[in-house]
Parts: C-alpha cells; structure tokens; sequence
C-alpha cells in the first residue's frame, strides 16, 4: 500500500452521506449546497432509508461514478461513507459534526475553508487498508461482503458473559492455532481501528502506514492473554469451543451476522485500500495529542 498522495484531478460530482436530519446537519447542507453550487460541482445526497439500512448507504459509486464522497457526521458516519467506496478508488472526506469525529478531516465550522483547500487541489490522500470476513461453517455462508475500515468482532450476543474461544493464523495447510481462551469476545482491528474499540479493550495503537492486524481479546479471563499484532497478509480464523454459544459478528459497530454452531469467522485483508482526505499539516500524531488527549503536558504550577 503506498503512501500518502495528492489529491489530484478535479471534482465534478460529489456524493454526500448525511448521519441523521437535524437542524444542525440542515444548515450544514445548505451552506454546503451553496459552496458547491458556487464550484458549478454536481451534489447528490443519499436517500433517507438509505440510513436505515444496517450499516449501510443507498449511494452506489460504482453504478453511480462521483469523484468525492463526504461524510456529514462523525466518525460512524465515516465508516458507513467508507464502505460505500470498498472496491473503488473514490476518495472520502469526513466533516465532523459529532463529539470525536478522529477520522474526519475538519469540523463544520471550518466548512468554507477546508471545501476550499480539498477543491483546489491543496488536499492529500492517505490510503488506509480494510478488512474482509467471510463465514465458514455447516452450511457454508461464504458471506464475502462483510469490510470493515476500523475493526470486525466476535462476541457472544444476549447475556453478557465470557465465551471460549480459540485462535488460528494462516490459511490452508499453513494454518496453525495460536491458541484457546475464555473471553467476552475479541476484536480484530486494522491499523486505523486500532484507536477505537480495540484501544479501549486494551490493545496497542498503530500508527496507520503500519501494515498489519491487531487482535485483541475482550476482557479475557486470563492474565496470560494479551493483545497480538499479525502481519497483513495473513488470515485469522476465530472459532468458538462451545457449540451451545450464542455468538455474533459485528463489522465497525454496525454492520451485525448471527453466528450458527460449528460457524468460523476468517478476516483477512480487502485488496483495495479506502482513501481518507487529509489537509496540509493533518497529522496522525497530532490528532492523537487533540483528540485523545495522548501524552499530553501536565498542567503547570501555579
């Protein structure tokens, strides 16, 4: 996966996926609408059940071909623009309009200035690689349309209550177990999701040009377990040793599979990479120290 690029090429067409309608998100629509409209840049907004979907968006870029798609929203919202992009090589702006907004590039206040920056050609694009999951068990689900940008999960559902669970790594005759535990669950988490839920479980941050995987057990009822950083390249396959377990695969805390007995979960790495729009002097160290606070200066004496 190569670096960091410039943003190249003009855009003409944007797609915008909208978090929810509120008053806040309607004046940032319009002021936006008014922007582009000014650019002569064609705008089309997904539909409003498209957020109804589970995870998912009406837009369809690859029937539908735009050059840019924004994110209004947070960073779920984000996550949602990005899978709508897997596959393709359309770039994904995030404005924030949440709390967080980590992966967005600039907040609505700095709506005017930032379109401006990203339009003249003065952005960068960081490409951050996904994941897939496909499901392997009795009745041979093959679901191969699972991605995920931040993280995919395997959890038990219902009740809370720790499940045993056993790893593996590699595929075919090379794949080995690493090894069995009881858990909540366990996450496993790109380089970018490594500042999500996998974070706050416990597991290391990866800084994003590191390719690899992070495997991250939740809660595990051993001191012995700890996180594990896997190369890219290889799959991991998660199995449940209970056959009576109630599990279930979240994809970026939206997107939900139900788990059957004897069921497998195999995550490898998605070929194509989600470009994230980055401005000049956007830096992953520097939204760590913002955003999360990260090895901040203690405040001084009085």
């Amino acid at each position: 996966m190569s670096g960091v690029q410039a943003l190249t090429g003009p855009i003409r067409t944007v797609a915008v996926v909208l978090r929810e309608q509120t008053k806040e998100s309607s004046d940032v629509v319009d002021r936006l609408s008014r922007i582009l409209a000014e650019r002569d840049v064609a705008v089309t907004f997904e539909e409003a059940d498209g957020r109804e979907q589970e995870g998912g968006t009406s837009l369809d870029v690859k029937a539908n071909p735009v050059d840019l798609v924004l994110a209004l929203g947070g960073d779920g919202t984000l996550l949602r623009a990005a899978r709508a992009t897997v596959g393709t090589e359309v770039p994904v702006l995030g404005v924030n309009l949440g709390r967080l907004g980590f992966l967005t590039a600039f907040p609505d206040a700095e709506l005017e200035q930032g379109l401006a920056t990203v339009m003249d050609g003065k952005a960068m694009l960081e490409p951050r690689f996904t994941l897939r999951a496909r499901i392997e068990g009795p009745d041979d689900v093959g679901d191969g349309k699972l991605f995920a940008l931040n993280d995919i999960v395997v959890h038990t559902s219902g009740a809370a209550r720790v499940t045993p669970l056993t790893i593996e790594v590699g595929s075919g005759e090379h794949r080995e177990e690493v090894g069995s535990f009881s858990a909540d669950g366990v996450i496993l988490a790109t380089p970018t999701g490594s500042t999500a839920y996998s974070m706050s479980a416990g597991g290391p941050i990866i800084v994003p040009e590191v390719e690899c995987m992070v495997v991250t057990p939740i809660c595990p009822h051993s001191l012995a377990v700890r996180p594990l950083v896997i190369p890219a390249h290889r799959e991991v396959t998660v199995r449940s040793l209970d056959p009576d377990a109630d599990h279930q695969l979240t994809v970026d805390g939206q997107v939900e599979r139900a788990l059957g007995p004897g069921d497998a979960v195999v995550v490898s790495r998605e070929d194509h990479p989600v470009r994230l729009v980055r401005l000049p002097g956007q830096t992953f160290f520097g939204t760590l120290r913002r955003k999360l606070n990260w090895a901040a200066k203690p405040p001084e004496r009085a």
